[in-house]
């Protein structure tokens, strides 16, 4: 960190569902509290956040602004505590004279998630038909390349201790599925679940997962709960203060789609083509 004067904390445990709970605060906590004591207290720092830390199920369908932090006993579940407790630290550091801005992303869309973060994980089980039904919900849809732009106008002009939501096109799933079903060709679940119903079929699914095939579950009791608690974003803030403009989130999704529906090889050509550099690709063992 000696000599750096502008830091972007990108890193984090992104899914909502982990075998060892633990990597929740070690990564998206106990790292974060590393990097603002590693950090020169000169440097300007741009703390990748999250939407979901601002959904508490209260807003009766108003659009989130995400002016303040909620409670953190209202927070859905391990994942959104853990990125409330490294948003805390930052806040504070703020508090205390640090440069720091808080970026929230809500749900980024494009080609190129070797990782399989929950939004690409969504749009994969439709794709392939393993979704039978869905929870529908209202999903802030941004394209990843959009929010790339807002994190780096987040850096160069973002006032100290101030949040900014990066969101794109306020969508309902139902909505989602319709325009998966015309840029893919395939068929897309039509029956909507309540919500108590996907609840307990994310808590069977979690019990199989901790106790049984320690793989990711199909559908998480946090993700249902967000999705009970969704409601429209708000990026005014950022258009106004950063000059932030994001893009009909069209064609990321169609890159998307083509990305998830064809093979590793051509996953590849697809992000290049699309300008997402494949150094975001996770090593893996040769």
């Amino acid at each position: 960190m000696i000599g750096v004067d502008r830091i972007y904390h990108l890193a984090g445990v992104p899914h909502l569902w982990a075998a060892d709970r633990a990597s929740f605060f070690r990564v998206n906590v106990h790292a974060t509290n590393c990097l603002l004591a590693a950090a020169p207290v000169t440097a300007r720092m741009i703390h990748c956040s999250t939407e979901t830390v601002l959904l508490t199920g209260s807003r009766d369908g108003e659009c989130v602004r995400g002016d303040d932090l909620p409670a953190l006993e209202r927070m859905s579940g391990p994942y959104t505590r853990s990125k409330w407790l490294a948003e805390r630290s930052m806040l504070a550091a703020a508090a205390a004279g640090r440069d720091v801005v808080i970026a929230s992303p809500t749900i980024p869309i494009g080609p190129g998630d070797w990782n399989m973060t929950p939004p690409s994980t969504m749009l994969s089980l439709f794709l392939k038909g393993q979704a039978p039904a869905f929870l529908d919900c209202t999903l802030n849809l941004v394209d990843v390349r959009d929010a790339a732009e807002g994190l780096r106008l987040a850096g160069e002009r973002g006032l100290p201790g101030q949040r900014y939501v990066l969101g794109g096109e306020n969508v309902r799933l139902g909505q989602l599925l319709a325009r998966l079903k015309h840029l893919s060709g395939r068929s897309m679940p039509f029956v909507a679940l309540p919500g108590i119903v996907a609840l307990a079929a994310a808590t069977a699914s979690e019990w199989i997962a901790d106790h049984l095939t320690r793989r990711p579950p199909m559908v998480t009791r946090e993700g249902v709960r967000l999705a009970l608690r969704s409601a429209p974003f708000d990026d005014g803030k950022a258009r106004d203060e950063l000059g932030y403009r994001p893009k009909p989130v069209d064609e990321a999704l169609a890159l998307a789609v083509a990305w998830l529906t064809q093979p590793g090889d051509m996953r590849d050509a697809n992000a290049v083509a699309s300008g997402i550099p494949l150094t975001s690709r996770p090593l893996r063992p040769s």
